[in-house]
């Protein structure tokens, strides 16, 4: 399926590599039911699958980068995450992240509805 678009070749996401040689940490994980753009989630599932990651191992990874100012991808990586969005067709950028609307077919939570969040000051 990804014979034309990925190579496993590619250098493996950097802060993966680097926990497999340090002390592990035991936390207590919890399922949630997040909800997010359909087109962002396929790239982020191919990304982890690609890396023989699990989605929310990835999401940790690079919520924890991100908290320290970081940026969780090496130039390989941003390269592939580039043409995975090509892929899926997401042509969504940082720029995006506070105008993002629900379509019809969403279902905007009851407390929501019809009503626009606040500004939470989250760059």
């Amino acid at each position: 399926m990804w014979e034309g678009l990925c190579s496993r070749q590619c250098t493996v996401v950097h802060w993966y590599h680097d926990m497999k040689n340090s002390d592990k940490y035991v936390v207590e994980r919890v399922q949630t039911g997040v909800r997010i753009e359909k087109r962002l989630l396929k790239v982020l599932r191919a990304f982890a699958d690609f890396h023989d990651l699990s989605l929310g191992d990835l999401l940790e990874g690079i919520v924890l980068h991100a908290f320290d100012g970081k940026c969780p991808f090496n130039q390989d990586s941003l390269g592939r995450i580039k043409d995975l969005k090509k892929f899926y067709g997401l042509e969504l950028d940082s720029s995006a992240s506070h105008r993002l609307t629900e379509s019809g077919s969403g279902r905007p939570g009851k407390k929501q509805a019809g009503k626009k969040r606040p500004e939470r000051g989250i760059a």
